[in-house]
């Protein structure tokens, strides 16, 4: 059979006669960008033949990539179906990326639905034949102790020590182990995950690893995941579950060599999620949440084996997934809320965590109302022509002037792209100085003066359709017309779902006390990027206030607090879920939030 070969040769894979690209090196868990899910619309699964003979780009390919780039051999994996023996080049680059992993956190009693308490086994006689799971019983006070855990811990007389969770005994260890005591809280989202290591003793949290989320490489956001499972069915479950328990694993080991604690004494590990990330990683199928009615698998809260789903870590540990209210209020925003206390608040506060959808909960009198938008991808650096995650090289802020352009770039070093702030920022300056109307187009050159420092800076893209210069060094960068309008679906989306809120709570925007911005992405905006593209309106600016991520810390607060996690259960039946297309009058709405705000 003809192979791929790649990596300098390191890197073999064969392949069968159809096969795209993208899924010989999906199936050898080659790392390469993978926004669309091989849909061919993003343009960023590059790679680069160095070797072989390889059939004619379509013409999607000559669409997205340059002639300068055809030339040079680099062709979109996800279209590319070879025919002969190929080496390869993958021009991805792992860089090092920004992941938020602070947040608020309101005061709260620890107390650890799991604890260690010391036992004595007897040596039984003549007179006292107390079997060894009965004496254990007693000085625990629980009824039994299951057959597996009485097989693991082989019991003889001696001291040792029992793991209780929920007066459940999990398991028996030899020794005084009372001071081993340990938990995970992690929060997976669409783009990172978080994991934190905390000793349940203390709540200490002892160390932190974060990273982007493994499975991209089939699609970046929920709804290319969820169309990997319509075209791959139970395979397709299997391997989105896969790669999430790898990394939770790897941050796992991550966080034991970095501490020396030992991986058998975490005991406990707590998840925040979007309700299709919990899917996921539970292995459940999560296609039900990609059509209509959109009600998912479950909702409510799971306590597990920690090892039903691979996840490597003490003997009897314990996964809680925190609760969710429906398919696109997930338990990251039960958590946001609970963290935000938002049932709580005196006045009407607006909660929001904006990313690839914008979850959008409104607090007014003890009552909680949400809704959910889809922003789309391009918020995260994605489906955006020179678009990337926040990472070493990314434009997260920008200053639009007569005299050039001013760039912050994440590291300090060359511009390779703009991560979502950077968009933010970038559409906010093209508004501001007026080259870009509030209709979303560029203005016309030909129209300007001669002298003035715009018209040089719009230039025609290869589409025919008009762009903007953002540097020329180390090489040309552009914002797009498209570009531009994907910003502005975006925005659309989320202020759309805002207003809607508000009207049906009958609460106009000047009522409004506080907004909370939560999130990975809404930690890294400036309010006047918020407010100057038109995401918020400039009404709410002073009021606007950042939580960090929330999704974290609620999962931190249920692994410390089993009293944390029955309020939270009772918090996602309090809230209520509003369905946007179902609302009435919604598409007028969300035509009228695609204006861009008019600077004068």
């Amino acid at each position: 059979m003809p192979a791929i070969t790649w990596g300098n040769g390191s890197r073999t894979r064969q392949f069968s006669a159809g096969e795209t690209l993208l899924q010989v090196l999906l199936d050898a868990e080659a790392a390469i960008d993978n926004p669309c899910n091989g849909k061919g619309t993003c343009g960023k699964c590059r790679v680069k033949v160095v070797a072989g003979e390889a059939p004619e780009p379509t013409e999607t390919e000559r669409r997205l990539l340059s002639d300068r780039e055809l030339e040079n051999g680099m062709r979109l994996a996800c279209l590319l179906k070879p025919q002969a023996d190929l080496e390869i080049e993958l021009v991805h680059k792992e860089r090092k990326h920004e992941v938020l992993t602070t947040g608020i956190m309101p005061e709260f009693e620890f107390a650890p639905d799991v604890e260690k308490r010391p036992i004595t086994i007897r040596r039984p006689t003549l007179d006292d034949q107390t079997p060894f799971e009965d004496q254990a019983c007693t000085q625990l006070d629980v009824d039994a102790i299951s057959a597996e855990v009485l097989a693991a811990a082989a019991l003889e007389p001696g001291e040792y020590t029992a793991v209780v969770h929920n007066g459940q005994v999990l398991a028996v260890e030899p020794g005084d182990t009372t001071g081993e005591l340990y938990g995970l809280a992690i929060d997976i989202g669409t783009t990172t995950v978080v994991c934190e290591l905390v000793d349940l003793a203390t709540g200490t949290v002892l160390g932190d690893a974060s990273q982007i989320n493994a499975q991209k490489v089939f699609g970046l956001d929920v709804l290319t995941r969820i169309t990997y499972e319509f075209e791959h069915g139970a395979k397709g479950v299997a391997n989105l579950q896969k790669v999430i328990v790898h990394s939770i694993n790897g941050m796992i080991s991550e966080l034991c060599n970095e501490t020396g604690v030992r991986r058998d004494r975490i005991y406990q590990i707590t998840v925040g999620a979007n309700c299709t990330m919990m899917h996921l990683l539970l292995g459940v199928d999560a296609r039900c949440i990609g059509r209509a009615p959109f009600a998912p698998a479950f909702a409510r809260a799971k306590d597990l084996p920690a090892a039903n789903i691979g996840i490597q870590a003490a003997f009897g540990a314990r996964l809680y997934c925190l609760p969710h209210v429906s398919a696109y209020i997930g338990a990251d925003i039960v958590a946001g809320a609970y963290v935000c206390e938002l049932d709580k608040q005196p006045g009407n506060v607006l909660f929001i965590d904006i990313g690839t959808n914008g979850e959008i909960v409104l607090a007014s009198q003890g009552k909680l109302l949400s809704c959910s938008c889809a922003a789309g991808p391009a918020l995260e650096g994605m489906n955006i022509s020179a678009g990337m995650r926040a990472a070493e090289g990314a434009i997260e802020e920008v200053r639009i002037t007569e005299t050039g352009n001013e760039l912050s770039i994440i590291g300090d070093t060359e511009p390779a792209g703009l991560c979502g702030s950077g968009i933010l920022a970038v559409m906010r300056e093209l508004l501001r100085c007026g080259i870009v109307r509030k209709n979303g187009a560029f203005i016309k050159p030909d129209k300007l003066a001669e002298d003035d420092f715009r018209r040089q800076a719009i230039v025609t893209a290869d589409d025919g359709k008009r762009a903007f210069v953002l540097t020329e060094t180390p090489e040309r960068m552009l914002v797009t017309q498209s570009d531009v309008r994907q910003v502005q679906l975006a925005k659309g989306a989320i202020l759309s779902g805002f207003t809607a809120l508000l009207n049906k709570a009958s609460i106009a925007m000047d009522d409004l006390d506080q907004v909370i911005i939560a999130g990975q992405f809404g930690a890294h905006l400036t309010p006047s990027s918020i407010t100057g593209t038109g995401i918020l309106p400039p009404e709410v600016e002073d009021h606007i206030v950042y939580a960090g991520n929330t999704s974290k810390t609620g999962a931190y607060m249920a692994l410390m607090s089993g009293a944390v996690k029955r309020d939270m259960e009772q918090l996602a039946h309090k809230m209520d879920y509003m369905e946007l297309g179902a609302t009435e009058n919604y598409e007028r709405l969300f035509s009228n939030c695609l204006i861009f705000p008019e600077y004068k």
